[in-house]
């Protein structure tokens, strides 16, 4: 705890490279409010450690050995993972590489952020920080790349049915919470999980969709059909 007590963000360093993670778990240790709970070198350490530990944050290096950071993401992000160990942890994705590729896929894996290696150190402390409380972070150079992408592309416009497909059965359930009006706290005591899980979710889900913000976020789950005008809000997860 700070001495403010505000509970510390527990994170988990997933990287391959020992003196990589010695060096993250360094510059994090350092921040009063940030603990490193443990260490994994590949995908399936970084799942067993994340189903132990319930960290709230994922420090991940997209290429590791066996399961990459991508697919790894996609199995941590998987409703059946969440419910089975009864808590969610967000996904800051780590790596040298620049790869528009790799950014997409793991964006649409689950991933709340993206960062390069190469970011100042003091940027990584912020970044934990902004994935715990359920926003998104971009390096900005991954961001300025995006943007040019976006603007390239024409009429751009909210999200299609066909791009929903991409949030899973546990998203789409927050995105229909929000569009009814529900605030997080609402949210998190009609699905029994708690507000940071909610957050994450939602975090998400504008990454995801590519949305800015909760307005954003209704209009895309009522233009997309997902919630239609007079639709009564689903029955709560304790009433069903």
């Amino acid at each position: 705890m700070t001495s403010q007590g505000v509970k510390d963000t527990r994170v988990l360093l997933a990287d391959d490279e020992p003196l990589v993670r010695a060096g993250l778990a360094m510059l994090l240790q350092s921040e009063d409010d940030l603990v490193v709970v443990g260490e994994a070198g590949d995908g399936a350490q970084t799942i067993a450690q994340a189903a132990r530990l319930c960290p709230d944050v994922i420090v991940m290096d997209v290429r590791m050995p066996g399961s990459d950071g991508v697919d790894t993401t996609r199995r941590l992000a998987d409703d059946a993972f969440i419910d089975k160990v009864g808590c969610t942890a967000a996904v800051l994705i780590l790596t040298t590489f620049n790869d528009d590729e790799a950014v997409y896929a793991a964006l649409r894996a689950g991933a709340s952020g993206f960062m390069l290696k190469n970011a100042a150190p003091n940027d990584l402390a912020t970044a934990v920080r902004a994935v715990a409380k359920g926003d998104a972070w971009l390096d900005p150079a991954v961001a300025r790349k995006l943007l040019v992408d976006f603007a390239d592309r024409p009429n751009p416009v909210l999200p299609t049915s066909k791009e929903m497909e991409r949030l899973t059965p546990r998203e789409c359930e927050v995105l229909v919470l929000v569009a009814h009006g529900l605030t997080n706290q609402a949210i998190a005591e009609h699905l029994v999980v708690s507000n940071a899980t909610v957050r994450t979710h939602l975090g998400r889900i504008l990454v995801k969709l590519g949305l800015h913000d909760r307005a954003q976020a209704v209009a895309a789950a009522y233009q997309s059909g997902l919630v239609r005008p007079g639709d009564p809000p689903p029955a709560r997860a304790d009433r069903r």
